[in-house]
């Protein structure tokens, strides 16, 4: 790094002027630049972008496009339910596949519903209602081809976790099925909204590294869970910290528990286990695990029907009801003392629901080569949720695990989600009677099972090698989970990630930029070395988002402070010209433009000029709009760095050329 020597520069200056006609050319196609950018149109008001956003979502293909009027409502269908786009060329090939794809799902989703219902402290019959309707709708509404919907580990700890602390369900079931109804209600709701309104960066606040923790802790601590099942408790914690729950488990030890009911789950856990390692090791077998789960079910309840192990101490289902979901709709309840706090908890679970699903689903679609709108995902996730919540659902959302499992099987549509809800349904009406003797232990190894795939160790350590502080907020999340509570969790999570957002905003960095050799490429000059200052002239570049009140200040003193250090490290002449390269800075406020206009005063009282490169269309629109445009002079409104170097250049050889 350095600044070019006065001989090299007297040469680029012959170089870039050559001959006058040549200077004449293009100092007349920099203005021309120039021009362009200062007569840009206004952009449009964030209303006319909110209900851009609206339309694109809910999809008006045919306002945009120009098609006829009476296609439009076709067009407008189809945006709203994709299956009436992709319906019309589906074939009986691809219907042989889905048909495969979705009973080995739900040979997998019917134990595993069960599992999650009781983890969110539920009857049985619950966790196969939400693997009934939420799938249909989505079928209908939902562009990702892969993802399978149903009930998962996390939503169903979220829900048993945050609702038990209003109502207790061993007290008080029926209030605590209804609040749950309206916080399923609450997080559909939320969740089309979020679509609509295009609001899915919410989701980002959640950010990978948050995840990943979160997920860690969640996982173990529904492992934890699993032990009142695992050891035949029948009195159990209702927290979820790693202290409460082991001290639960000590205390129950020293009480009546039945070993009998460790010995099945553990069985069938390793069992189940095995079969996924040889499913991995022979992907043709892919088929195996799928089925591992419900043949334990099978298994386990005819070994206690023919044992008779339920009078020795193996805790059973017992009855549950059967039949098609019963509406829930007289059971919302949206004027009780506990409903902003339903809201809240909606809040919540959207966003955790959402984040896994979007994830799952964008992950099997780059697989498969297709892009997967977020947005519309939310609003099918929204109508989804809100149409459970009125048929005796809880919250649903994608599933890593049966997404996998419906990939592997050759899913090629979400017919697959078809098939498997009426084989649920098919199971509710004439198999719930068969399960009365399935052991709670089957049901805890089930949840157990699929545990591990939530744990990522690897994702966790290469967090470390990129970013210590995005570890900071992994372990934010993975500890306040596990030592106190799933909110805990996710608010460390929230408030570091949001204090790494705020102390970058109100500190951004800034950068001196200089000319690499024999180019016309501008970069900092400290990754670059080799990037030479030009003599007279200073250009910095600042590296935001956006210039608000938050930074301005800030900015505007670090660039003072770096034009001092270049008048002392420059030659004769000192600055004539300090660039600010905006290409960075994509919006800017009032406070952001009182602190170009103070640099500006500021600068001139110096004896040097300010040339504002490549503002963009927010920044430039709302410049010209406070007159600061006029303030600095138009003809020092450039739209690239390259013309603001020249243009100084030029000025620099007009004053060398004067004396």
């Amino acid at each position: 790094m350095g600044t070019i020597p006065a001989d090299t520069f007297a040469l680029e200056l012959k170089q870039m002027d050559g001959p006058d006609a040549a200077v004449a050319a293009t100092t007349a196609a920099a203005s021309e630049r120039a021009k362009w950018l200062l007569s840009s149109p206004n952009p449009p008001a964030p209303w006319q972008e909110l209900s851009s956003s609206i339309k694109d979502t809910v999809c008006f293909p045919a306002a945009k496009n120009g098609q006829p009027q009476a296609n439009r409502p076709v067009l407008f269908l189809q945006g709203l339910f994709p299956i009436l786009k992709w319906g019309r060329n589906y074939k009986a090939t691809k219907f042989k596949n889905d048909v495969m794809a979705g009973l080995t799902l739900a040979s997998l989703c019917i134990p595993q519903s069960i599992g999650y219902a009781n983890l969110a402290k539920l009857d049985p019959q619950y966790g196969l209602y939400t693997s009934v309707v939420p799938p249909l709708i989505y079928a209908l509404m939902g562009s990702s081809r892969e993802i399978a919907i149903g009930p998962v580990a996390v939503v169903s700890l979220l829900l048993s976790a945050m609702v038990s602390k209003l109502v207790d369900p061993n007290v008080d079931p029926a209030a605590y099925l209804r609040i749950i109804f309206t916080v399923t209600f609450f997080t559909g709701t939320f969740q089309a909204l979020f679509g609509l309104f295009r609001l899915g960066f919410l989701i980002d606040f959640l950010s990978h590294a948050a995840i990943v923790g979160f997920m860690g802790g969640a996982a173990i601590v529904i492992g934890l869970q699993q032990l009142k099942g695992l050891l035949g408790l029948s009195h159990f914690t209702t927290k979820t910290d790693v202290v409460s729950v082991l001290g639960a488990v000590v205390k129950a030890l020293h009480e009546e528990w039945y070993p009998l009911n460790f010995v099945l789950g553990c069985s069938f856990l390793i069992f189940i286990l095995i079969t996924r390692f040889v499913g991995r090791r022979n992907k043709k077998l892919f088929w195996i695990p799928a089925m591992a789960p419900l043949f334990s079910v099978i298994l386990s309840t005819l070994i206690v029907y023919l044992t008779k192990a339920d009078r020795h101490g193996v805790k059973i289902v017992k009855h549950f009801k059967g039949g098609l979901n019963p509406s829930s709709v007289h059971q919302l309840n949206f004027g009780g003392p506990y409903v902003g706090e339903a809201a809240k908890i909606g809040l919540i679970c959207s966003l955790i629901a959402l984040t896994e699903a979007i994830a799952v689903g964008r992950s099997f679609a780059s697989i498969k080569g297709y892009h997967l709108d977020g947005n519309k995902e939310m609003v099918a996730m929204g109508f989804m949720n809100i149409v459970g919540s009125l048929t005796s659902c809880y919250t649903a959302t994608g599933s890593f695990s049966r997404t996998a499992v419906n990939f592997t099987a050759g899913c090629e549509t979400v017919v697959s989600n078809i098939v498997m809800a009426i084989t649920v349904l098919i199971s509710l009406l004439l198999f719930t009677r068969l399960l009365y003797y399935t052991p709670l232990a089957i049901l805890a190894s089930i949840i157990l099972s699929a545990l591990p795939g939530l744990i990522d160790v690897n994702a966790a350590y290469n967090i470390w090698k990129v970013d210590k502080l995005d570890f900071v907020v992994c372990l934010g999340a993975f500890f306040g989970v596990l030592f106190g509570s799933v909110e805990i969790g996710l608010l460390v999570a929230v408030a570091i990630s949001f204090a790494k957002i705020i102390l970058s905003s109100i500190k951004p960095s800034t950068e001196v930029l200089g000319k690499l050799p024999g180019t016309d490429i501008f970069c900092n000059t400290v990754q670059y070395p080799t990037a030479a200052k030009l003599p007279g002239i200073s250009i910095i570049r600042i590296n935001s988002g956006t210039l608000c009140f938050a930074n301005a200040n800030f900015i505007r003193e670090r660039i003072l402070k770096w034009v001092a250090d270049d008048m002392e490290e420059s030659t004769k002449g000192g600055i004539r010209v300090m660039i600010l390269d905006m290409t960075n800075v994509m919006n800017i406020d009032t406070s952001g433009i009182h602190a170009v206009e103070e640099l500006h005063k500021e600068l001139i009282s110096q004896g040097i000029e300010l040339a504002v490169a490549n503002p963009k269309w927010q920044v430039i629109s709302k410049m010209k709009a406070a007159k600061l445009v006029d303030k600095i002079g138009s003809g020092w409104i450039f739209f690239s760095v390259a013309d603001a170097v020249d243009a100084s250049l030029h000025l620099k050889t007009n004053a060398l050329n004067s004396c």
